[in-house]
């Protein structure tokens, strides 16, 4: 742990100075420091970064960008990633946690806080496992999430050199809080700055040897107790002792004689701040916990459910094939083969697509039959646009003797994307128009899908954008976009070519199984 390198980004260098105090007062040495994400994105990418510790909101690039922009980096996507906030809003809550954060802090934080969160960072989360036939999903027993266990009682230090006051203020606090004494500074200090420091400080001021104004200040610049919060319970009154006491950092003053019907209520206000803040910190811990379950359940369930749907394709296409079956047959399999194929592309959009635009994406390379993947969607296009009508038409540089070139990728996915830009260019061609599916067994491969009828020059830039569509009622616009992810998270890429101005020609390219 120790060996660590950690960046801490924040746009306030007193809050950049804070938390590398606390790292260091945790044993770290190697400590990098950024005013914001993009200062964040060149440390990164000069330097070997373990972890990150970001506040959330910053000019330039607040830390939900920072955190998209690393897990959209293939070198960076798996780094810890620690958010420090004071966010209360749910919603965007819930959009850092969907976007991979691996912990969230909650404002204000002690060391020991920041410790368990790096630790928890740097633990793989327990995952889902598949039973024994792999038809049952059973789960690693998880901690039980932090809102459900009962919460020990706030803590209370009382700080006088008086015995009678500390027997006093003891009393009166003892029946709802966990309370603790200290008769002098050194021992105030020494219990706020161990690793069970208190919830709030009752601080007398007038004591011998280090007076309650040098405590506050002592405490105010460590990290374990800066957080604290503290009331000066005192006998001075003058006006200047009050406004010394809050430039240090109180939240209140109270004057001797104490008067409890005053004193408790103050209390009982600010621990339910502490309170509620606890209790704000374990709600988004729970929320994390049930995010990670519930995307593990959610990956074993399409991933036996691609599988499934997988066997059942090649079932039906083997039987397709068979010459036996009368047309009727061969059009009901392979009527049965389009919906499978529709529910793959579903499942790959609904999920794999989300994976990918939060940089969770993980590959599992395997060679895919490319041209076997394309000859089946031709037909099916065929089939599809035969009432427009609409011919599509498959070519190949490789010889008939020659066996396929064959791609490195993930073969659903391919499925996903091929039947996406076919579609799309089906869609754009006029009536009686043609489109050609070219697989060129280059390294790395390429496949050109070209149409008639050219893409309008206000959206060519914008051609693989997110929901742009043209001329397509309900289209949504996230063929080409999702090709273009598709492509990009198998090693490829997707290019749009529109130097035929009655034409249009996409390019993808794909890892060649050498």
């Amino acid at each position: 742990m120790s060996a660590l390198a950690f960046l801490v980004v924040d746009d306030f260098e007193s809050m950049r100075k804070v938390t590398s105090n606390q790292l260091m007062s945790l044993g770290h040495s190697k400590i990098f420091t950024a005013k914001d994400g993009v200062q964040a994105l060149k440390v990164l990418h000069a330097e070997a970064i373990d972890v990150v510790i970001s506040d959330w909101n910053m000019p330039v690039m607040h830390g939900l960008d920072l955190l998209k922009a690393i897990r959209s980096d293939a070198k960076l996507r798996l780094l810890p990633f620690i958010m420090i906030t004071a966010e209360v809003e749910r919603t965007r809550i819930q959009e850092a946690i969907a976007c991979g954060v691996s912990n969230i802090l909650v404002k204000p934080y002690s060391a020991a806080n920041l410790e368990s969160r790096i630790a928890r960072a740097l633990q793989p989360a327990p995952a889902l496992q598949l039973g024994g036939d792999g038809d049952d999903a059973q789960a690693a027993a998880p901690a039980a999430p932090a809102s459900a266990a009962v919460a020990p009682r706030p803590t209370i230090l009382v700080v006088d050199d008086t015995p009678d006051n500390l027997h006093l203020l003891s009393a009166l606090f003892k029946d709802d809080y966990k309370v603790r004494v200290a008769s002098n500074g050194e021992k105030a200090l020494a219990i706020c700055h161990s690793d069970t420091p208190p919830d709030l400080v009752l601080l007398d001021i007038m004591m011998p040897g280090m007076d309650g104004f040098e405590v506050a200040q002592r405490m105010r610049e460590h990290p374990s107790s800066e957080h604290i919060p503290v009331i000066f319970v005192t006998a001075m009154t003058d006006n200047d002792a009050r406004l010394k006491g809050l430039s240090m950092g109180a939240v209140d003053f109270v004057t001797k004689p104490v008067d409890p019907d005053v004193l408790k209520p103050r209390v009982r206000n600010f621990l339910r701040y502490v309170e509620l803040h606890k209790q704000l910190q374990a709600d988004y811990d729970s929320m994390q916990e049930a995010a990670r379950l519930r995307e593990d359940v959610e990956h074993i369930t399409r991933h036996d459910l691609k599988g499934s749907l997988a066997g059942v394709l090649g079932l039906v296409q083997s039987l397709a094939q068979d010459s036996r079956l009368s047309p009727d047959q061969t059009a009901q399999l392979r009527l049965t083969e389009q919906t499978t194929l529709q529910v793959l592309d579903m499942i790959n959009l609904s999920s794999e697509l989300y994976k990918i635009e939060t940089g969770r994406f993980t590959l599992q390379a395997q060679p895919v039959k490319l041209a076997e993947v394309l000859s089946r969607l031709v037909e099916i296009a065929n089939s599809t646009y035969a009432g427009k009508p609409v011919v599509v038409e498959l070519q190949s540089d490789s010889a008939p003797e020659q066996a396929p070139p064959q791609a490195l990728g993930d073969a659903m996915l391919c499925y996903s994307l091929f039947q996406n830009l076919i579609k799309n260019a089906c869609e754009a061609s006029p009536a009686q128009g043609r489109v050609l599916v070219a697989l060129n067994g280059s390294d790395p491969l390429q496949v050109l899908i070209h149409n008639q009828g050219a893409v309008p020059v206000d959206i060519q830039e914008r051609f693989f954008h997110k929901f742009v569509t043209h001329g397509k009622p309900g289209g949504t616009g996230l063929g080409t976009y999702s090709a273009k992810l598709l492509a990009t998270a198998q090693g490829g890429d997707v290019a749009l070519d529109v130097s035929d101005p009655q034409g249009t020609s996409i390019t993808v390219t794909l890892p060649r199984v050498s």
